[in-house]
């Protein structure tokens, strides 16, 4: 098993969500990582579009606590940040769900471009992949393809972009190659129905298999 540092999960008291930080533990980064905090502090303080994203982001969590759902803080967060052009990544997988938001997001003003994963319909062995690395061998795959989505985004002159269900490390690479800010409405886990959270509250029975070695 990886050695195990010293960090926030290690941490039963949370003082950095109290008047009184400097009664954390020894390894709090609040006491031990000083210069990336002020660091971060000056960037909030600095730097015109960080302090915009930071407060707007505070704004719309002091709106919506335990009152609004993911979907309403985007469209809160959007609107305050001045964005009207919303790009939307989205799985195949959920291409009804892409055509709702869409429809949520035009009712609310903004203008909406979506791009499908498996746009261009590259063959995953064009970029390498082997047959029976495939979801379905003997078939045809198409690659999904998240750059080209950031790509064609871009192009669109999007101001901000949402990922809706796309697979571990196509996110990543979407996320990566993004010109807009991009924040995430659902994240893929087809056994949960696109709910992992679901996973870290099952490890006590259900997913007992993900904390053997």
């Amino acid at each position: 098993m990886p050695e195990q540092h010293q960090d926030c999960s290690n941490c039963h008291i949370q003082a950095c969500y109290s008047q009184t930080p400097d009664n954390g533990p020894q390894f709090c980064p609040t006491k031990t990582k000083q210069s990336s905090i002020r660091a971060a502090l000056d960037l909030y303080k600095s730097d015109p579009d960080i302090k915009k994203m930071a407060i707007t982001a505070a704004r719309t969590e002091g709106r919506s606590y335990m009152k609004w759902t993911r979907v309403e803080d985007t469209i809160d967060f959007a609107r305050e940040m001045g964005y009207r052009k919303i790009g939307i990544a989205t799985c195949l997988g959920l291409m009804e769900e892409d055509r709702i938001l869409q429809k949520i997001l035009m009712v609310h003003g903004f203008n909406v471009v979506s791009v499908c994963c498996k746009c261009g319909a590259i063959p995953k062995e064009e970029i390498g992949l082997l047959d029976n690395e495939k979801a379905k061998p003997g078939t045809f795959e198409p690659i999904c393809n998240p750059v080209a989505q950031a790509k064609i985004l871009e192009e669109a002159g999007t101001d901000l972009n949402i990922l809706l269900g796309l697979c571990v490390g196509h996110d990543t690479l979407f996320t990566k190659y993004s010109r807009a800010p991009v924040t995430t409405l659902v994240a893929k886990d087809r056994i949960t129905c696109h709910n992992p959270n679901a996973v870290l509250h099952g490890t006590g029975f259900y997913y007992m298999r993900l904390l053997q070695p």
